[in-house]
C-alpha cells in the first residue's frame, strides 16, 4: 500500500522536506480534460528509492512548495511517456520541469518498440503483469478507493526499477547521451505552447483541398484554438475537425448556409456563426498557399536520393537494433533532400549515426 496519501498542507510540506534530499524521483500524474481545454490535475504520484506518496491537488490546491522541489534542476524526474505529464506542469508554471528521464524513450533507444506502454514494458523487463481495472477512472471524483490508489501507486512503483535497468543498459550500449538529448527536447517550452496559427496541422482531411480551401482550414482552426483556450473548452466542443474541413469545401457566406453544413447545428451557428463566417472570410482573403499539402514534390533525382537514404537508414537501424523511424522519419529524409539545414539529422547522435553520411550524399550530387 502507499506510504502516504497527502491531503493537507502540513503533510505536503513534510513530504517535500524528505524529497529535497533525493537525487531522483519517479513521477506520474492523473488528470482529466474531457470538459476543458487545459488538463485538470487530479493526483500526483511520486516514488523515491524508499517510499511512495500520492498527493491530492484537489485537497491541497496550492502546490508551490511541491513544484519548487519538482522543478529543482538537481533532481532527475523519471517518467514514462512523459509528454502529457510535462504539459500539465507546463500549464501550471509556464515551463516543464527538467531534467527528465523518459523510460519509453529509453526503451526505444535500447531496442524496444517506440511506443511501448508502461504496462507492457513492466511485464517485458520486470515480469510483472499490472492490473488494468482503473484505466478509465474519473480521477477528479472523490473519495478515491484503496484500489484506485494502489493502481495509481503502481504507476510509479515500477518506474524505479525501469529507471535503474535502462540507466545501466543505455550506459553499456554507449547511448546514455542519446537519451539525454531526446529528453532535453521534451523539456523545451515551445513544445507545449499551442500556437493557434499552427492548429491546422492537427486536422486531417484538408490536403486534397485547393489552396483557398486550405487557407480557410488554417483560419478557422486558428479561430477555434483561440476560442477554446479563452473559454477553457475542448476543441471539439467549439467545432469538430470534420466540420472545419466541410466549411473549407463549401465556403458558406451566410448563417443560413452555415446551418446546412454537416456538424453545425443551429446552436453552434447561433453561438459562433458570425465568428466562423469572419474566419472563413479571413482565409479567403489570404494569399493562395498550400497549408497542409506537400507543395514541394520530389523530382526524379531527389526521389532517387530519398530512396537511397531510406535504405541506408533502414540498414543502420538493423545494425543498431532500433526502429528506423527513431533515427529518421520519412519526413525528415524528404526535408533533407529538399535542402533543409537545421533538421534532426544534422545534429546530435543522429548526425553521428547516419546524418553526416547522408549530408555527404547530397554534397556529391552532380560532382
Amino acid at each position: 500500500m502507499f506510504d502516504d496519501f497527502v491531503k493537507d498542507r502540513a503533510g505536503l510540506e513534510r513530504i517535500c522536506d524528505r524529497l529535497r534530499a533525493e537525487r531522483w524521483i519517479a513521477l506520474d500524474t492523473e488528470f482529466v480534460r474531457e470538459r476543458t481545454y487545459y488538463a485538470r490535475l487530479s493526483l500526483i504520484q511520486i516514488a523515491t528509492p524508499h517510499r511512495i506518496v500520492c498527493i491530492d491537488p484537489l485537497a491541497v490546491p496550492n502546490l508551490d512548495v511541491l513544484l519548487d522541489v519538482i522543478y529543482a534542476e538537481r533532481l532527475l524526474k523519471v517518467l514514462h511517456s512523459a509528454r502529457q505529464d510535462l504539459e500539465v506542469f507546463h500549464d501550471l508554471r509556464g515551463a516543464p520541469p527538467a531534467p527528465v528521464f523518459d523510460t519509453q524513450i529509453a526503451a526505444a533507444l535500447a531496442g524496444n518498440d517506440e511506443q511501448i506502454g508502461y504496462g507492457a514494458l513492466v511485464q517485458a523487463v520486470l515480469c510483472v503483469k499490472l492490473a488494468k481495472l482503473h484505466t478509465r477512472t474519473d480521477w477528479s471524483a472523490r473519495p478515491l478507493s484503496d484500489d484506485q490508489l494502489r493502481y495509481a501507486e503502481d504507476d510509479v512503483r515500477y518506474l524505479r526499477d525501469l529507471y535503474k535497468y535502462f540507466e545501466q543498459k543505455l550506459a553499456a550500449l554507449g547511448r546514455r547521451e542519446w537519451l539525454t538529448e531526446e529528453c532535453g527536447r521534451l523539456t523545451q517550452s515551445e513544445l507545449y505552447q499551442n500556437n493557434p496559427e499552427q492548429a491546422h496541422t492537427r486536422i486531417k482531411g484538408g490536403r486534397a483541398l485547393p489552396p483557398s480551401g486550405q487557407n480557410v482550414v488554417r483560419a478557422v482552426a486558428a479561430w477555434r484554438e483561440r476560442s477554446a483556450q479563452a473559454r477553457d473548452l475542448p476543441r471539439n466542443w467549439v467545432l469538430r475537425d470534420a466540420a472545419i474541413v466541410e466549411l473549407a469545401r463549401q465556403l458558406p457566406q451566410s448563417r443560413e448556409q452555415l446551418e446546412q453544413i454537416n456538424g453545425l447545428g443551429r446552436g453552434t451557428v447561433k453561438k459562433w456563426g458570425e465568428a466562423i463566417l469572419g474566419a472563413i472570410a479571413q482565409g479567403l482573403a489570404a494569399p493562395p498557399a498550400l497549408v497542409n499539402g506537400d507543395s514541394n514534390r520530389l523530382d526524379a533525382e531527389q526521389t532517387r536520393l530519398y530512396r537511397a537514404m531510406v535504405d541506408i537508414v533502414d540498414q543502420r537501424a538493423r545494425e543498431l537494433r532500433i526502429s528506423s523511424a527513431l533515427i529518421a522519419t520519412r519526413r525528415d529524409l524528404k526535408a533533407l533532400v529538399r535542402g533543409e539545414t537545421n533538421g534532426p539529422l544534422r545534429a546530435g547522435w543522429r548526425r553521428q549515426v547516419v546524418g553526416d553520411e547522408l549530408v555527404a550524399m547530397l554534397a556529391n550530387v552532380g560532382t
